[in-house]
């Protein structure tokens, strides 16, 4: 059976399978070393944040935008709503969720109080940012099933391959940490990847929603646009620049979005 065959459900379940394998990828990096230079680790996130700026835009907010021209003069409306929307959802998450930002000490951790481990509040901050990632991929492959003009299959995939890509420094920069704090490698791998299994889950419900539901297609397709760039603004990006290595994160920056909009505008 061909992969274009499939049920788009099915097409976002493997998809995001795929993304979340790269994570537990890039977790897996504490079998073979117990440390990472941060040097590495701050110009691999800016990388990650390169990528999720330009999918954000070329495979969400522009198809988005193009599905709504029947609006005429107003068709920035689903976009606009959407990636607001987008971004207001993962604040109040933020707010009251309990979490812990990378390299932050326990007096810092966000979210209402509980006595919850720092492995635990790390892994909840990681997952809660995987959220819009997988429901990105899956909301894609939706569009594709729904017959939009904009959305192509190849520019689905090109999306789920960008998303995976940059989930590798996600892993290590959740794996490598705790072990480095002295837990052993296979409790650290297994953190590491537990982060990226929230993706198949908002992959398939992003998916399943936009293919019954094709009027809220653009809306969708901002609202996980909306919570990307909150990610990348409020947690990839600061952490990357917390270091003595701004100027490498930066290219970083520069190197992961220029990678995927060629990915995306090469295959989409």
């Amino acid at each position: 059976m061909q992969f274009e065959t499939l049920n788009p459900v099915v097409q976002a379940l493997l998809g995001t399978m795929f993304t979340w394998g790269v994570t537990a990828l890039g977790a897996a990096v504490v079998f073979l070393a117990r440390d990472i230079s941060k040097r590495v680790l701050d110009t691999m996130l800016g990388f990650a944040a390169g990528v999720m700026i330009a999918a954000s835009y070329w495979s969400l907010l522009a198809p988005a935008i193009d599905m709504s021209e029947h609006l005429g003069t107003w068709s920035f409306v689903p976009a606009a709503v959407g990636f607001v929307g987008g971004a207001v959802f993962l604040r109040l998450v933020d707010m009251f969720l309990p979490h812990l930002h990378l390299n932050a000490p326990m007096s810092e951790a966000e979210g209402v109080s509980v006595s919850w481990k720092r492995s635990t509040l790390l892994v909840v901050a990681i997952t809660l940012h995987n959220i819009p990632e997988g429901l990105a991929v899956g909301v894609a492959f939706g569009a594709v099933a729904a017959n939009i003009e904009s959305a192509t299959l190849a520019g689905a995939m090109a999306l789920a391959l960008g998303i995976g890509i940059q989930n590798f420094p996600e892993g290590m920069a959740v794996s490598v940490p705790l072990r480095r704090e002295g837990m052993s490698r296979f409790k650290s791998f297994w953190y590491g990847q537990l982060s990226g299994m929230v993706e198949p889950i908002a992959g398939v419900i992003g998916a399943a929603a936009v293919f019954y539901a094709r009027p809220i297609l653009p809306y969708a397709l901002a609202f996980a646009a909306g919570a990307m760039i909150f990610v990348t603004v409020e947690e990839v990006i600061p952490e990357s620049q917390n270091s003595d290595n701004g100027d490498l994160a930066t290219m970083g920056v520069i190197f992961g979005f220029t990678v995927m909009m060629t990915l995306d505008v090469a295959l989409g």
